[in-house]
């Protein structure tokens, strides 16, 4: 017996899949404007938009937050940052390391208020106070720190510099997380020897001397001729340009007659507010 109707193949499997279809959930997300506004990333890098996409914390990133191995391993962070970026502004992948240090913080940032929104509880060590003191920080208010744009648009994430004392001229760049995780590498390569975390840091910050860009080169001078006075010029400088969030708080207390700005230590606890 044959139907008054008949389907073929493809409009049966439309229909099929049609009635089976499952509607996908969607997380919600948020555009996050980066500090560096994307110029320290090269040209044709999906960063150098500026922007990053993030999803709203669920119940998966806090397994992920309280992950004793990944806590342990040190890796927490990353692994909930992996969790929660969608990709650039434009929705495209890519990798979290090439982050720099900045942008990080403001990703950061920008996660702990979707995840628990945006009043944080932080108590903050003043010297003139017996006993920490606790205030409460609207991360919505936090401003992307002054920066020359106009070095960047020019150099790029490489930097010319001349050190005040040798006169030399290096180039210099802003480091990013791929940077950090080749120098603890290399620090932890050094246990039991004297620790050389200033001089390993600047043979990454530092990418030429006067023209060489020859990895010899850079380490050699480091080593046996970068002056003391021309490392801290240096640091200074990094700090000075470098994009990033500004994580300074006004904190007001009349009758101690305390009106100061303190940095707001951001750790791990950063994301577990107090019940």
């Amino acid at each position: 017996m044959e139907n008054g109707f008949k389907l073929n193949d493809e409009q049966l499997k439309a229909q099929v899949a049609k009635q089976y279809q499952k509607t996908e959930l969607k997380f919600p997300t948020e555009i996050i404007d980066l500090p560096s506004k994307g110029l320290v990333y090269p040209e044709g890098h999906p960063l150098r938009d500026g922007r990053v996409e993030m999803k709203y914390m669920t119940a998966k990133e806090e397994d992920i937050l309280s992950s004793q191995s990944l806590i342990k391993k040190g890796i927490v962070l990353d692994r909930l940052f992996q969790s929660l970026i969608i990709g650039n502004g434009e929705g495209a992948p890519f990798d979290y390391d090439d982050l720099v240090v900045g942008d990080k913080n403001a990703v950061m940032v920008a996660a702990r208020v979707l995840g628990y929104g945006k009043d944080y509880d932080v108590e903050i060590n003043i010297p003139q106070l017996d006993e920490p003191h606790r205030v409460t920080v609207d991360l919505t208010q936090l401003n992307d720190k002054e920066f020359d744009a106009e070095v960047f648009e020019k150099y790029g994430n490489n930097i010319p510099f001349e050190l005040p004392v040798s006169k030399n001229v290096v180039t210099l760049k802003i480091l990013n997380g791929k940077d950090e995780k080749s120098i603890d590498h290399v620090l932890k390569g050094k246990r039991g020897q004297i620790e050389r975390t200033n001089s390993t840091r600047l043979k990454y910050i530092i990418t030429s001397v006067d023209g060489d860009s020859e990895r010899k080169t850079i380490d050699t001078f480091v080593d046996e001729y970068l002056l003391s006075q021309d490392s801290l010029a240096i640091k200074k400088y990094i700090v000075e340009i470098q994009p990033d969030v500004d994580l300074r708080v006004n904190v007001d207390i009349p009758d101690e007659d305390i009106s100061e700005f303190f940095d707001i230590p951001i750790g791990l606890s950063f994301f577990w507010p107090r019940v």
